[in-house]
């Protein structure tokens, strides 16, 4: 890996270089995809139908795009059952850390006549898509419908692209059925989401759409926020280690090589205060490579966007990480607790040399659906939250209305709405 000084200037070309990952950078691709939107929206299934014979090779008819029992009891049959012992222990975990989310609706009565509240309630309709082939990862269907549960979601429905026997990934399926999602549909792509986002004959028109993609999927997803909400449009995965010297070089290595291995867009960065511990890591992170089974893919990814950053100080590497405001931030230094009450931009930090990232790609709990490309200065991780709904409460009596109605028809009249001043006025003549 490179290792680099770093300074204002190396922090700025970081910051430009990881930007440029952003699904918001690939304009090329949305005349595509707004025209595999805008077919699906008017033709619907027979759309939704075309592109899946053309993309996915596959025949599906309205006929065969609903999973049956049948397909989810074959599914069973050819996961490894010790698997799905560990799917549902940690369904277990997801399911408990997501429940202390929850919220109550609230009403405030006043002795002076006014009463306010909140009323929360779950979306009535989730969709959430799954890649297909090499790209299927059960764990993030139990991270994307458990949090939907919770909320009290009645009606959760997938969609996944079919290969080109008409299968579906069966440990997909397995996760879906232990999450407890209602409907699974075998559609992919673009024209998946925008069958959820507007309905066809097939599949129902969701409320929320959440779920990983390629840039076909994002993009998709980016053009149809409005008619629907999303979760994000996430960008490639990325890790930084914060590190001193008392860390284990061998573990920061194995921990930034985790993400590095996703895809050639990832990042892995280490920003350290140890000239030693930056080489050792290096050396650490070739032995690994040259082992492990996505050799090709983490080189390229380490190519592109793998650094290395020596700080003068902790001050400044934790300035650095802030501004990088990284999707996973793991720090390993000599006190971890103190170093995090510095962090203001994350998406999970996990902290000491035992809470390695991929506990909670998998089992911790917490959700792994995180915000990317600098996006958790102002983004959080999918929650509870994300499928629920605040809806306002207002009620005044006529003596609270009478007290305040000039101070509200002055506030109306200044701004021009003379309709919404009367409004008010009317009901004291």
């Amino acid at each position: 890996m490179r290792i680099i000084e770093l300074n204002d200037q190396t922090k700025n070309n970081l910051l430009e270089s990881l930007l440029k990952r952003s699904p918001n950078s690939y304009g090329s691709y949305e005349q595509t995809v707004n025209e595999i939107i805008t077919q699906v929206r008017e033709k619907k299934d027979e759309a939704l139908f075309t592109y899946t014979r053309q993309f996915d090779h596959c025949e599906i008819t309205k006929n065969n795009i609903k999973v049956t029992e049948e397909e989810i009891r074959e599914a069973y049959e050819k996961v490894d059952s010790k698997l799905v012992e560990v799917m549902k222990k940690s369904a277990a975990n997801i399911t408990e850390f997501h429940q202390k989310q929850l919220h109550n609706s609230w009403i405030s009565p006043k002795d002076n006549g006014t009463i306010l509240g909140q009323r929360i309630t779950p979306i009535e309709v989730s969709g959430v898509y799954v890649p297909g082939g090499k790209a299927a990862y059960p764990s993030s269907v139990l991270m994307n419908v458990l949090p939907a549960k919770v909320a009290g979601v009645s009606r959760i429905i997938m969609t996944t692209p079919p290969d080109a026997d008409g299968k579906v990934n069966s440990g997909t399926l397995v996760a879906a059925d232990i999450a407890g999602v209602d409907e699974i549909y075998k559609a992919g792509g673009a024209q998946a989401i925008a069958a959820m986002a507007f309905g066809t004959e097939s599949i129902p028109r969701v409320d929320k759409i959440t779920g990983p993609g390629n840039i076909f999927v994002a993009l998709a997803k980016k053009a149809c926020f409005g008619y629907v909400s999303i979760d994000s449009i996430a960008g490639p995965s990325e890790i930084l280690v914060l590190a001193d010297d008392s860390a284990n070089p061998r573990y920061v290595a194995a921990d930034l090589l985790s993400q590095a291995e996703h895809d050639e867009m990832a990042s892995a960065i280490l920003i350290t205060t140890s000239k030693n511990l930056a080489k050792q890591v290096s050396d650490e992170v070739e032995q690994f490579t040259k082992e492990l089974s996505r050799k090709e893919i983490i080189e390229k990814s380490l190519e592109n966007y793998g650094y290395i950053l020596i700080a003068q100080n902790m001050e400044e590497a934790i300035d650095a990480a802030n501004e990088i405001a990284s999707e996973h931030l793991e720090i390993l230094t000599a006190n971890p607790f103190e170093t995090m009450t510095k962090i203001k931009n994350a998406g999970a930090i996990f902290l000491g040399e035992y809470s390695s990232e991929p506990l909670g790609d998998y089992f911790a709990g917490p959700n792994h659906i995180l915000p990317t490309n600098g996006t958790a200065r102002f983004f959080s991780p999918l929650n509870v939250d994300d499928f629920m709904k605040k809806t306002s409460i207002i009620s005044y009596s006529r003596d609270a209305l009478f007290k305040v109605h000039e101070e509200i028809e002055l506030f109306a009249s200044k701004e021009g709405l003379t309709a919404h001043a009367n409004s008010i006025k009317v009901r004291f003549e």
